[in-house]
């Protein structure tokens, strides 16, 4: 892999990784762009302990452009976008309409007595280009391609991980117009966060809670041991990396993917992990695609990522509060990074043919899912549309 870094017009970052030794990347930007103005702030809710990012400077962001405007594909015959080479294999850039930009700054906290705590959103969120391919998907993408992309994200994860303020780095796929994708080219992006994100606290919670419940065993070696003993739920498996569908899945069709063996993040992949990857990601990928039959539309998805914070307060703590330790009087267990297991989740809000699976209240109100598939049923699926 080649990396090279360069500057936008506005002064923004764009980072091209290349499979070729030989790649040179010395295109300018050409187009007339001003530097950007923006800002982000986070403000704290004190009743569900969590953070929200307020971004006004995001209502502009572009929206559904026409494929011959597309701001991601190759600058081309005097059509000037954000990637200023003629090609590419894999690029990366600072986005223009962040959700978390700049350093880090002071907390304050309005109103009697505190409540309304209020900070700088500080952070980087960056858009990751799969292919200079506007009709491509990731998983139309050969081995080397998908390989490239995870070394992309693998090398982001350590660089973002070292800006001031960053607490957790978060890589992300959105595909679809029904996830509420406004750029069709095939993407995803990077968050690096200014604090432990919820879902991931609550993981950690669990952590300690069951490690204080079974004298330190790991929650995450437990459930993939436990999925692997069921065997009715994994979709597919080699040696390094197994899929299955969650016991407890939240969506008609979600697949969880996991090294076997537990590691905190993309950086500490071995690289027998990094070489198997591709083609058991690329697999379920393409299971997707022909899980609602070979006259279907692209299946809408979202994969993201789970990685530990890269530092935290909630690391040394002691914890008690999931599970019923701290009602029992037990104290929880310290939490360290490597508790925590790196894995993907990949999921569809696509229920069946046509028809999506929408948020409604008990989701949206009460974050209470209701799962019209069963996941037996959706592993079974999913195996039955294997590769030949």
């Amino acid at each position: 892999m080649k990396k090279t870094s360069t500057r936008l017009a506005d002064g923004r970052e764009i980072i091209y990784y290349d499979l070729r030794d030989d790649a040179v990347r010395e295109a300018p930007d050409e187009r007339p762009l001003d530097r950007t103005a923006t800002a982000s702030e986070i403000r704290y809710d004190p009743l569900l302990s969590e953070w929200t990012a307020v971004t006004a400077h995001r209502q502009g962001r572009t929206y559904h452009p026409p494929a011959d405007a597309c701001p991601l594909c190759p600058t081309s015959g005097g059509r000037l976008s954000e990637i200023p080479e003629a090609d590419y294999d894999v690029a990366v850039f600072e986005n223009r309409f962040p959700s978390f930009t700049g350093g880090p700054g002071p907390e304050a906290a309005d109103a009697p007595p505190g409540l309304f705590a209020h900070r700088p959103g500080a952070g980087r969120c960056e858009v990751v280009c799969f292919t200079s391919d506007h009709g491509a998907s990731f998983a139309s993408l050969t081995d080397a391609q998908a390989r490239l992309v995870l070394d992309a994200w693998t090398d982001r994860t350590a660089e973002l991980s070292q800006l001031p303020g960053v607490e957790q780095v978060f890589c992300f796929e959105n595909r679809g117009e029904e996830i509420g994708v406004t750029l069709q080219h095939p993407h995803g992006q990077i968050y690096a966060y200014p604090f432990t994100t919820p879902r991931t606290a609550r993981m950690l919670d669990s952590v300690a809670g069951h490690a204080a419940r079974t004298g330190g065993r790991n929650l995450f070696d437990d459930v993939l041991a436990a999925e692997l003993a069921d065997g009715r739920r994994v979709v597919a498996e080699g040696e390094y990396w197994v899929a299955f569908v969650p016991h407890a899945a939240h969506w008609p069709y979600e697949v969880h993917l996991y090294p076997r063996r537990r590691v905190p993040d993309l950086l500490a992949l071995s690289e027998e992990a990094r070489e198997e990857f591709p083609g058991i990601y690329l697999e379920v990928l393409r299971r997707f695609d022909r899980v609602f039959g070979p006259d279907e539309p692209p299946t809408p998805y979202i994969a993201a990522w789970h990685q530990a914070p890269f530092t935290s307060s909630r690391y040394g703590q002691r914890h008690g509060q999931d599970g019923g330790a701290a009602a029992a009087g037990r104290p929880g267990a310290a939490v360290t990074r490597e508790d925590f297991a790196l894995h993907l989740e990949l999921f569809t809000i696509r229920r069946t043919s046509g028809k999506l699976k929408f948020l409604a209240g008990s989701e949206s109100g009460m974050n209470v899912f209701i799962n019209d598939v069963p996941p037996e049923s959706a592993a079974e699926r999913l195996r039955e549309v294997a590769s030949d």
